[in-house]
């Protein structure tokens, strides 16, 4: 993995709650190895991953999870049924444990929303 990791980021994450952190951690790691071309910033007060400027994925933190949210993940095709939401465009899957974490499915649903934008 290249380390795309950035300063803002680090700051955000080592600010979290231990089990948050924990899972947001977890969750940044499958994110860089699903492409460790994309690039991550803080935007509207969150972790934000991007490639070629436009946004792929984000976490967002709350006090008893995180979501791995996909930004056109409504046109994602999600085989797993991980997915959860109803906006027009936006997805996410909660997190509330690390054994929630499926890597191999949330690597896929990375890379085709990747894909989905390229």
């Amino acid at each position: 993995m290249k380390n795309n990791r950035s300063a803002e980021v680090d700051k955000f994450m080592e600010e979290l709650p231990a089990d948050i952190k924990e899972l947001a951690e977890k969750l940044r790691y499958i994110i860089h190895e699903a492409d460790d071309n994309l690039k991550e910033e803080i935007k509207w007060r969150k972790p934000c991953f991007s490639k070629g400027g436009t946004d792929i994925c984000y976490l967002q933190t709350a006090k008893k999870h995180v979501n791995l949210g996909f930004y056109f993940g409504a046109s994602l095709q999600d085989e797993g049924n991980l997915l959860e939401g109803e906006g027009k465009k936006m997805r996410h899957i909660r997190v509330r444990k690390p054994e929630e974490i499926q890597p191999d499915k949330f690597t896929a649903l990375i890379q085709e929303a990747i894909a989905y934008k390229s």
